[in-house]
């Protein structure tokens, strides 16, 4: 089954609270995840110790750039998802986990800096498929948003539509129960009530839904 790589050279963009949001969706729909927490910050491992890991999800950390792609390997099992979450910064354990990737979703704010930051990801992810000779599908997603966009948001949203970057919709908003992840662990269905818990959980459905969407169409074309 496939591998998502969680990917951004920086800290602050919401990598972890993307992996959380997406593993635990998609272990709620059915399906087996395997969250790989190769963060030197073990922000995976905090939410894991916080509450009671969500059935069908299984969380590894203390994984260095020697035994990351052993580790994908091992965990890429049929009925199973894998989803490595990266550390802020480009290295090599950054490109290695790429490298395996059937998808890297690369989380960002809507500033200039993680716009510039974002460039890099997808430099890092060109040079993987320079060498390996194939596409590594690759999609942004903007992190902590506002309902009411910024004209610097949409002047970056512009911009990479203009690049022909693929942008996951919808954004993952700024809500109070995606920041109380790493306070209760769990999920949206078990943590206790933060904000508008229901528009958190449809956001956070309808982005897992989108990410399953391009893994499957990227599964029918190969």
């Amino acid at each position: 089954m496939p591998t998502i790589a969680i990917a951004s050279p920086k800290g602050g963009a919401g990598k972890s609270t993307t992996a959380v949001i997406l593993g635990t969706e998609i272990a709620r729909a059915g399906v087996s995840v395997t969250m790989l927490d190769c963060d030197p910050n073990r922000s995976l491992s905090l939410w894991a110790s916080r509450g009671t890991v969500p059935e069908r999800i299984q969380v590894f950390g203390d994984i260095s750039e020697s035994d990351i792609i052993k580790t994908i390997k091992q965990h890429d099992r049929d009925g199973q998802i894998v989803i490595v979450d990266l550390e802020g910064v480009a290295s090599r354990l950054m490109s290695r986990a790429i490298s395996q990737a059937d998808l890297v979703v690369t989380p960002m704010r809507a500033t200039t800096l993680d716009a510039m930051v974002g460039a890099r990801t997808i430099a890092l992810i060109q040079e993987e498929e320079e060498a390996l000779g194939r596409e590594i599908p690759f999609s942004i997603v903007f992190t902590m948003t506002k309902a009411v966009r910024s004209k610097q948001h949409s002047g970056i949203y512009a911009s990479l539509r203009e690049q022909g970057v693929d942008i996951i919709e919808p954004e993952l908003m700024e809500r109070a129960a995606f920041a109380s992840f790493f306070e209760f662990g769990g999920d949206l269905a078990s943590m206790p009530a933060q904000g508008n818990i229901a528009n958190a959980q449809d956001n956070a459905a309808r982005f897992a839904q989108a990410v399953m969407n391009r893994l499957l169409k990227g599964l029918a074309r190969d």
